[in-house]
């Protein structure tokens, strides 16, 4: 993973829109069969191919695929593990359930759906649709200017956090199950060439869903460190340097005022092997929470990759905003160690798109810009 030597690089934390048709693909469900259904694969190759041009364009350094093919950040793993035919529980959150009619405008109104569950021996089985995302990824590249490529991939504690245990005697169990058969995919992306990037949201979105909310901060922290074992387990033979992880509260517009405190959970973070650090660092909620660097020093080798633009707003931030930003961070951590990036994605879930297509790549545009200002006055 390169650092920002010369200039202020730029990168985003991985999902982007996708064009209507395999939008509406994907809605239509049935995704187990999608996969093999060459019509529409050729329209996940068309959009991989459009999206990756579209960093290059915008100049977007470090860029993906956009997780074109997937209808989630998280929920994509189904089609390539077995043992998920369980039924889970929903997801609340806490924030919003304080304002009941504010949740259903965000998020629909009606009962929360369960997400599915474990229900059986986890195994990893979706080998040949990982190398259909890798092939279509390394071709969309071709003849473009990039720095370097980057693939997300769902950590074991937000796979283990959507879809419950069902089946193994304890969390621990399950979370280790889950490590060492996402370790095949992590293991194939670094060795395809690719940045590894580690989802790794419950860290600390969990803090306010599910039982989770019934914990203190520091109950919490113990099973957020649990979660940090198993992540670790499972990228051991991946060198650092190779990897990000992304860190979130998520991704949506709402009064986030149960979100644990980048402070609380800091110390478990910078356990993670992996080098890069992508964070929520410029929302209302959280972007004061560059303070924390203040008194925490970052570990040799580590790099941070803080949001320097929102992702549930249609505000087009100004440039020199995003420069302050980067600023900020450079003067905290020290230039080479700072990548521009994005507070969330921008479709985690296919249909989840706060932001308007159009206007995410004049945000992306906007970050790039900011970089360039940056750049010319820390260097």
């Amino acid at each position: 993973m390169k650092h920002s030597t010369e200039r202020i690089l730029t990168t985003h934390t991985g999902s982007l829109p996708r064009p209507r048709k395999l939008l509406e693909m994907i809605l239509a469900g049935n995704m187990r069969q999608r996969k093999d259904d060459p019509a529409f694969q050729s329209e996940v190759r068309s959009a991989v191919a459009g999206v990756v041009r579209s960093q290059a364009q915008a100049g977007v350094d470090v860029v993906n695929d956009g997780e074109q093919g997937r209808v989630s950040y998280a929920h994509y793993v189904k089609g390539r593990l077995r043992g998920f035919g369980g039924v889970g529980t929903a997801i609340t959150c806490p924030g919003l359930e304080a304002v009941p009619e504010y949740r259903d405008q965000v998020m629909g109104s009606g009962v929360r759906i369960p997400q599915g569950g474990c229900n059986g021996p986890v195994s990893y089985t979706g080998l040949a649709e990982l190398q259909r995302d890798i092939d279509n990824l390394k071709q969309a590249l071709g003849g473009l200017s990039y720095q370097e490529a980057f693939m997300s991939a769902a950590s074991p504690g937000v796979i283990a956090h959507f879809l419950d245990n069902e089946y193994y005697p304890s969390d621990e169990t399950y979370l280790m199950a889950l490590a060492d058969a996402m370790k095949v995919e992590y293991e194939r992306l670094h060795q395809a060439g690719l940045i590894v990037q580690v989802d790794c949201p419950d860290l600390a979105m969990a803090r306010g869903q599910k039982g989770f909310a019934r914990l203190s901060v520091k109950d919490f922290c113990e099973a957020a460190e649990l979660r940090m074992e198993a992540l670790n387990r499972a990228v051991a033979g991946i060198p650092p340097e190779a990897m990000r992880m992304h860190l979130c509260w998520g991704n949506y517009e709402g009064p986030h005022h149960h979100d644990v405190e980048l402070k609380e959970i800091i110390s478990i973070v910078l356990k993670a092997r992996p080098a890069g650090i992508v964070l929520e660092a410029c929302n209302p909620r959280h972007e004061h929470e560059w303070q924390v660097f203040e008194q925490v020093k970052l570990p040799p080798g580590k790099m941070m990759i803080p949001g320097v633009i929102d992702t549930v707003t249609n505000f087009v931030e100004h440039p020199e905003l995003v420069a302050q930003r980067i600023e900020r961070w450079a003067r905290l951590v020290g230039r080479d160690n700072v990548i521009a990036g994005n507070d969330c994605g921008f479709a985690s879930g296919a249909a989840f798109t706060a932001v308007h297509p159009d206007i995410v790549w004049m945000q992306m545009q906007a970050m790039v810009e900011g970089a360039r200002l940056a750049s010319k006055r820390l260097w």
